[in-house]
């Protein structure tokens, strides 16, 4: 076995980084970081359009989806990096998302006239098909999971 992949309580193998640090992503983890990344393309789209061309006429919905685009593209360098901080960042940036995503899909439910128009968190992620509600958790899931796997 080569010297930069360990071996966990699983038997299963993971690489580690030239520095030492341990992959976050491997197997099913390349799906969230393929998702991740698929939303900071999505998002950062999004908020670069419509700040550019519309920003007078709804300033905070633009702004939230821009948050978002750097909430996500945080979160795709945190995973991709590896190590136990990033997997602690990555744990904390994912819960901040998921309430963001709450707070302003509630806020687009309640409040509806206070968003004139979309944003990547609005309605619940409705306009991404739900993805940014359920990335977060299944993001925590993922995180919490690498964590347990390393201290067997």
């Amino acid at each position: 076995m080569p010297d930069s992949d360990t071996t966990n309580a699983t038997g299963a193998t993971a690489a580690a980084a030239p520095d030492g640090r341990k992959r976050l992503v491997s197997g099913p983890g390349l799906l969230l970081v393929w998702l991740y990344g698929v939303m900071v393309v999505g998002a950062v789209s999004r908020s670069a359009f419509q700040i550019s061309t519309e920003f007078d006429r709804a300033p905070l919905p633009y702004a939230l989806s821009a948050v978002a685009a750097l909430a996500y593209a945080f979160i795709t360098y945190s995973l991709v990096r590896g190590g136990e901080k990033a997997r602690k960042a990555a744990l904390i940036c994912c819960a901040a998302e998921l309430a963001g995503v709450l707070a302003v899909g509630t806020w687009t439910l309640v409040r509806p006239e206070a968003f004139p128009d979309t944003t990547v968190w609005s309605q619940f992620g409705m306009g991404y098909l739900f993805i940014p509600v359920i990335l977060p958790i299944t993001g925590m899931l993922w995180l919490r999971k690498r964590a347990a796997a390393t201290t067997r």
